[in-house]
């Protein structure tokens, strides 16, 4: 499979809503405005097809009202797609239907062992040629250490200790293989150490701004695309050449999401160092990758 532009999965919420509740964020008492959440996705849409991307869409399913956080779906691995294995219960329907949906569009689909906790690039995140997974929460480091080992490359757990940055989507945005943004205060001390020695810059977001969920960006080369109020982000942005651009997403943080949250790169993220070796060559040649020692 090739793609010669960046390519994103994105579910239209025609059945998203609050419908259990599985992380702080969530509420059944504070439902979500369904109409305002399909313009504020639909905006989303808009403007990232306006940055050249080229979004494909999966069909929504009533009763599965997360399938529109794509990111969840699975990580993405040259031609194949790691599938999700949730936490929850209540999550765990989306599986078969991400799985349909990469078979059709020509994805080798793998499926962990079971017993294993995976929640897909919600919580593994390729930062060069290392793979940054969060875990504790939803996803387990024997499910990181058995992905890692199919790619073969080195893993990197970071423990998450705050619920509502459930997902490392929530509080850790790779930009590029040497610079990432973060809010460290969702990692323990160690996570928070070894990010500060495998990372040359780390663009630091306060709490006010991380409550809106400005680590849930999505990069598309010098554009990176986020939710609205985080000024001090965007200002950062600019500040090393980039350029942000927000749009409103809160209906979409009542669950727990953002931006990243919405999105899945087919093409990989532009951070992963194996993205620059993608090639419809390597790709009918399997995953074969140089192997790289696990820390």
């Amino acid at each position: 499979m090739a793609f010669d532009r960046p390519t994103i999965l994105m579910c239209p919420p025609d059945f998203y809503g609050i419908e259990y509740e599985i992380n702080p964020w969530m509420s059944r008492s504070r439902s979500s405005d369904s109409t305002l959440a399909g313009e504020q996705w639909q905006a989303l849409h808009d403007l990232l097809i306006s940055l050249n991307a080229d979004v494909r869409l999966m069909t929504p399913v009533k009763g599965l009202p997360d399938l529109v956080f794509t990111a969840n779906a699975g990580l993405i691995h040259r031609s194949s797609a790691y599938l999700s294995r949730f936490r929850h219960p209540a999550r765990q329907g989306e599986t078969s239907r991400d799985e349909e949906w990469f078979a059709a569009n020509g994805f080798r689909c793998v499926t962990l062992p079971e017993g294993m906790n995976f929640e897909g690039a919600g919580d593994a995140l390729f930062v060069g040629d290392t793979l940054f997974s969060g875990y504790a929460i939803r996803s387990d480091v024997p499910a990181m250490e058995w992905v890692a080992g199919e790619v073969r490359c080195r893993v990197i757990p970071l423990q998450l200790v705050d619920q509502r940055f459930y997902h490392l989507d929530t509080c850790f945005c790779p930009l590029r293989s040497t610079e990432v943004i973060a809010y460290l205060a969702a990692f323990d001390d160690y996570a928070q150490k070894v990010i500060k020695e495998h990372i040359e810059t780390i663009i630091q977001v306060a709490d006010e701004e991380a409550i809106r969920f400005a680590c849930n960006a999505v990069v598309l080369g010098e554009h990176v695309v986020l939710n609205t109020g985080c000024p001090n982000l965007e200002s950062d942005l600019r500040d090393l050449g980039y350029e942000p651009h927000a749009t409103p997403l809160d209906e979409f943080i009542k669950a727990g999401g953002s931006a990243k949250c919405l999105t899945l790169r087919l093409d990989g993220e532009d951070s992963a160092a194996w993205r620059k070796e993608f090639s419809p060559k390597a790709c009918q040649s399997g995953d074969g990758f140089t192997a790289i020692e696990n820390i």
